[in-house]
């Protein structure tokens, strides 16, 4: 192989490696820009979820809304923030209530039933709500309490 064979192949396997480099450093600043972007979206999901919470917390605490579908909204927001606030003794009430109402109808299902059976459920819901109702107030408390403190909220 003659010498400028070999500073010609040199220079190429330069370039190659120059411009897989450049390609690397473009796939690179992409992965930052999407993981950016996700942040971004999560933390914009977080503070609409904790805007839900402070507005469906306060109804709770005016009674202005049933107290058991407050409980069913916060837990599913709660969820979406971290599942593990759910573990807190402060938000137990809200997985509880699920648990003992998992079995009610909802949205089109209650509309299917007879009056009787949908009187039957509410009777049911409200008895829960009159049961737990100190518990309950208290979460919502404790949800505008989580939501002040929350840091990127």
């Amino acid at each position: 192989m003659s010498a400028v064979m070999g500073w010609s192949l040199a220079g190429l396997a330069v370039l190659i490696i120059a411009a897989m480099s450049g390609y690397a450093w473009r796939l690179w600043r992409e992965v930052k820009r999407r993981d950016e972007a996700r942040h971004e979206e999560v933390e914009r999901a977080n503070r609409n979820c904790l805007e839900s919470l402070e507005a469906i917390a306060t109804a709770m605490l005016g009674d202005q809304v049933d107290l058991v579908e407050g409980a069913l909204r916060c837990k599913v927001l709660l969820e979406i923030i971290d599942p593990s606030l759910l573990q807190r003794d402060a938000f137990w009430v809200f997985v509880d209530i699920h648990r003992l109402t998992e079995h009610l109808h909802t949205h089109s299902a209650r509309q299917a039933l007879s009056a009787k059976q949908r009187f039957a459920e509410d009777r049911e819901r409200i008895a829960l709500q009159e049961a737990r109702q100190g518990e309950l107030h208290e979460a919502a408390r404790q949800v505008l309490a989580f939501k002040r403190e929350w840091p990127h909220g």
